[in-house]
């Protein structure tokens, strides 16, 4: 889902997160495995200690699952970059996975 570059995940609570080779980083705040997962995400250029919170969900849908995803507390200026972000390093190539 990171294009081939680096990730590492701690999963359970309180377990650190690096994302796109330490380009984003963060920490587990909740992880309810088949339910939940709520992280506190920054981008490495974010100043120290400035965090957004990301969720996903897992729902039941049709016979299969949806995922459910919230990302707060980011820059508004930031908002476009982040959506297309979350298409094109998420949704795209988890649909591609899938649908394979």
């Amino acid at each position: 889902m990171t294009g081939g570059v680096p990730a590492e995940i701690d999963p359970k609570t309180d377990g650190e997160i690096s994302l796109f080779g330490g380009m984003v980083v963060g920490i587990n705040i909740e992880c309810l495995p088949g339910e939940r997962l709520v992280q506190a995400w920054r981008p490495a250029s974010w100043e120290p200690d400035v965090y957004s919170i990301v969720r996903f969900e897992l729902k039941a849908h049709n016979g299969g699952t949806r995922v459910v995803l919230d990302h707060t507390g980011y820059p508004e200026n930031e908002r476009e970059h982040i959506d297309k972000g979350w298409h094109d390093n998420y949704w795209e190539p988890m649909r591609d996975l899938l649908s394979s």
